[in-house]
């Protein structure tokens, strides 16, 4: 029998698209403004949003990507 993980198998913190969501912000566009390099200052002017909400999402995304699904799967 396969031992079981030690955490649950689900988010504990929210994942970028929904703190995107919440901000205002198309995720599909914050991912490819990503892609482009641009700093929370240009973020922040492309999305109408405050520097320190874009610095925040482009932290998330560097440091848990995408998702932030943790489990001890």
């Amino acid at each position: 029998m396969a031992e079981q993980g030690s955490f649950p198998p689900w988010s504990r913190i929210p994942s970028l698209q929904e703190m995107s969501q919440e901000a205002g912000v198309d995720f599909n566009q914050l991912i490819q403004s990503f892609q482009e390099g641009l700093s929370p200052k240009d973020l922040a002017v492309r999305f109408g949003v405050s520097e320190n909400t874009m610095a925040c999402l482009q932290d998330h995304f560097q440091h848990y990507g995408i998702s932030s699904v943790m489990g001890g799967d």
